[in-house]
Order: structure tokens, then sequence, then C-alpha cells
């Protein structure tokens, strides 16, 4: 044991000693895998036994034009020379999920979120990202990183996996099994230069891919997308990928597969996944910048009430109906029990009560709604009145825990004291968005009428 633990040190030593001349590689020079214990077989391995966790946890994309046309991508880049040559069985999967991602296992196989397609501008974005993805299997970062985290246990477990053990089950009881997808910003770099050049050979512009890379990173904030938590920034990506497009062949730029302003749209019309058997939903992330407010405004007009809200929002529920709720698509989160919360948006409704005292049938309202969500408070003493066209309003701040992970909300309840009843809006919005979106919400009070 001694005899292995010293071999080990002294090839870990080699490699840092090496790496100054990896440090010197130019523009368009191949880039090789580093150190690792894993065959590639086990690559193989730890990828199929991944993907069949990953099925558990994601619902596939049941629409074939979809899949045809992220696989149809993906296969154009496994097909170049230094993908192919690397052995590997590339597989492309789309998965019905909002969240910006896509991620490669180790051995091949791929899946893209429905949210990446959404938020991309262009295919040559989307190929971008794949190959980003496909060149870290293709270098072997995963097995490499887990290689390096834990070099005296390895030996054994891979000589277990032999025998037909679980390899992804014993990394994971030795913690290794987070290195597979999470990398290094070496190892970003690497990934980007040999996916510039699966790009380039594929005939996609290079530099699409560094300025999606780029764009996600300027959303940042409490929106960072998931991509970015696995992924992170080497810094100047542009400019690297830039010069490694000097260092390639030649190509002529421009190439597609199918039509992707129609994907879009596809993907932007598929249902809601349904909820997986015996599983709770995972905690919802915060609502992408398409959530954000248009600037340009729809009517509403129900029974009661007629109001302005922003044009790439919903309504949900029948205009003639008591209560209705307006918010963009991921506004509206699925909660463990099977129910639904309202995250980002606006709640319009009337609340029956017996007296016509505003403040007074407000107190009472407020009381509900702490009896629905214990965790609301009110979040200030102070009350402000809202003239509307013929009435007057209340409107009282709240404060209580979003359903959106890791997050606090702040919700304005305006009240009104109508015929029918006390009518009411909640205009709900994370605490980190509600400044951005306090003016819309505000036009929205004053384009209220009431019916009678």
């Amino acid at each position: 044991m001694k005899w292995i633990a010293g071999r080990l040190a002294a090839l870990i030593l080699c490699l840092t000693m090496a790496f100054p001349a990896a440090a010197m590689r130019k523009a368009g020079d191949a880039i090789k895998p580093g150190f690792n214990l894993f065959s590639k077989e086990h690559d193989v391995q730890l990828g199929q036994q991944a993907a069949a966790q990953i099925g558990k946890q994601y619902h596939v994309v049941e629409n074939r034009q979809l899949q045809d046309y992220v696989r149809q991508v993906g296969e154009r880049l496994a097909a170049q020379k230094v993908a192919k040559d690397s052995g590997f069985p590339f597989t492309f999967k789309l998965v019905s999920d909002k969240s910006i991602n896509a991620f490669a296992l180790p051995g091949g196989p791929t899946f893209v979120h429905t949210g990446l397609i959404a938020a991309a501008d262009n295919e040559a974005q989307l190929a971008g990202v794949l190959a980003h993805e496909l060149s870290h299997v293709i270098l072997r970062h995963g097995t490499n990183q887990a290689s390096k985290a834990n070099l005296l246990q390895l030996p054994a477990i891979l000589a277990g996996a032999v025998t037909g053990s679980n390899l992804l089950a014993q990394l994971t009881s030795m913690g290794a099994s987070g290195f597979l997808l999470k990398f290094s910003r070496t190892a970003e770099t690497e990934a980007d230069l040999l996916g510039a050049r699966l790009m380039n050979d594929a005939g996609y512009n290079p530099v699409e891919m560094a300025r999606f890379f780029e764009k996600l990173e300027a959303e940042g904030g409490s929106r960072a997308p998931q991509f970015l938590s696995d992924h992170p920034n080497p810094g100047n990506r542009v400019a690297a990928v830039q010069a490694e497009i000097r260092g390639l062949p030649q190509r002529q730029y421009g190439a597609n597969v199918g039509d992707f302003a129609a994907m879009k749209s596809l993907v932007a019309k598929l249902p809601s996944p349904p909820a997986k058997p015996g599983a709770a939903p995972a905690a919802a992330a915060a609502p992408s910048a398409a959530s954000r407010p248009s600037g340009g405004f729809k009517q509403f007009k129900g029974r009661e009430v007629a109001l302005s809200y922003p044009d790439n929002w919903q309504v949900f529920g029948e205009s003639n109906a008591a209560t209705v709720t307006i918010a963009p698509r991921e506004g509206v989160v699925q909660t463990a029990g099977g129910g639904v919360n309202v995250g980002y948006g606006v709640i319009v409704s009337f609340h029956e009560t017996q007296t016509r005292d505003l403040q007074q049938a407000t107190d009472e309202l407020v009381q509900v709604l702490r009896r629905r969500d214990p965790a609301m408070q009110i979040a200030s003493d102070s009350r402000r009145s809202a003239q509307l066209e013929d009435s007057r309003g209340l409107v009282t701040m709240l404060a209580s825990k979003s359903p959106y992970q890791g997050q606090y909300e702040q919700d304005m309840l305006l009240t009104v004291s109508r015929p029918v009843g006390l009518f009411y809006a909640i205009f709900i919005a994370p605490v980190t968005d509600f400044p951005s979106v306090q003016d819309t919400f505000n036009e929205m009070v004053r384009s209220i009428r009431f019916s009678n």
C-alpha cells in the first residue's frame, strides 16, 4: 500500500511539473485528456448508470420533432473527427425543465433542458452549449477530477467494477460522484477551446458559444442560470475563442439542421411535465428573465372588474370566475402536495365580508391570508390610500416565504370595498425582483375599472 501511495504521489508531482508546458499551448493545438485512473469503459459504465437515475428525475419531451432536432444538432457535432476519435457513443435527449441547462455524462449521454432552447438566440448558440458539453466528455473531465479526488480508494473501487458492482454507487459512497459534472475553470477553458474546434468543423460560428455564456453571466444575481453553478466562467471567453479560431482551419459558417425559431415556438407551447409518481417536485428556481413584464399591456375584462396586465403574462382562470391569476407561466409554482403557489404575478379576487368598513374588512382578509400562510407577516404598520377611478383603495404591504428556492417574497395587497364584497388584488414578486416590477404593478392598479 505504501508503494502504491508513493507511486501515485510521484505521478501527481510529474503532472504538476508538466503543467507549465501545457500552459504554453498555441491556438489550434490539440488538447489531450489529463490524468485518469478510469478506463474509457468505466466512463461509459458511469454514464449509463447515471443516465438511468436521470430518467427517474426528468420528464423526456414527448415531441418527436423537437427530439429529432436536438439529436441532429448533437450528431452533427459528434460526427466531427475529434469527437469520433474519442470512441464514445454520444446520445441526445431533450427533457422538460425550464432552467437554462444542459449536461453530458461521462461516456456520452447528453441531456438538454427545454429552458436552454428558450434562452438561446439561434441554433449556433444551442450547438455551442452542446459542443462545450461534448468536450467535457471527450477530455474526460469528470473522471479526471474524480481520479484526483481520492486516489487511494479508487483502485479497489475500480477493481470491484469489473465484478459487476455499481461504480456510480461506489463513487457516491466516497463522496466523489459530485466531481463528475462540476468542473474547474481550467476544465472550462479546455471545453471552450475544444468546443470551438467542434463548432468550427461542423460549420457553426464558435463565437456564438462564448456570447451565449456571457449572456448568462450578465443575467447574474439570484437569476443566475443553473448551468453557471457547475461551469464557472474562466474569464475573457469571447477573446479566448476568437484567438482559438485563428488557429483553426477556415470554414464557412451558417450551418443549420432545422428551423430554430420554429423549435423555440414548439418549446413555448409544451405542457408542464407530469409529476413523477411518488416524488415531490424539486424546489423551483427563480423565474427567468423571460418572465419579467414586457412593457406592453393587454386588457382583462371580467364580470366585475377590468384591468391592464403585461402582454407576456397569462390569465389563469375563467373571466367570469370570482378569482383569476395573472402571471407568467413560471410564476405559478407546483407544491410538494400537488397544489400550486403564485410566486410571481397577481391574484385578483373578492372576499365575502359583513362589514363595509374598508380598514376592518382588510384586517379580516389579512387574518384569513395568514391562516392559510402562517409565515406571512405585515411588512409595515403604515398603510396608504390608493385612489382608483371612482373608489378609494387601501394598500397593505406583506411579506412571506417565496415558493422559489431560498427566496422571500414581497406582497402588495390592494383592497377596495365593493357592493359584491371586498375586492382585493395581491401583487407578488420575490423581494429581489419587487423594485423592478413596482412600476408595472402600479400601472395595473391605476388601470382597474369596476363594472358596478
